[in-house]
């Protein structure tokens, strides 16, 4: 199932690891942790939460399955304040 973000949200890279998106038509932003960072942008560039769950294991030395839930999670937050559509 691809995820896409939506068009009316802005992500600014924020302190060189964190991030933050603005939804325009809400004017409510949202702070990106470093991981977040990287999910928000594997999303962007249209890559599957497998190949993101593949990168933040490599990057951060996690498990596949801890890697894969807070992947899941955050979409999943993301997905709630309509920052991303599943396809």
């Amino acid at each position: 199932m691809k995820i896409t973000t939506q068009q009316d949200v802005i992500f600014t890279d924020f302190d060189s690891h964190e991030g933050i998106l603005v939804d325009l038509n809400t004017k409510q932003y949202y702070r990106l942790n470093e991981t977040g960072s990287v999910v928000w942008r594997g999303l962007e560039n249209g890559r599957t939460v497998d190949e993101i769950v593949s990168e933040i294991q490599m990057s951060y030395d996690v498990s596949s399955e801890h890697a894969h839930a807070s992947v899941e999670k955050l979409v999943a937050s993301l997905e709630k304040n309509n920052l991303v559509k599943r396809a």
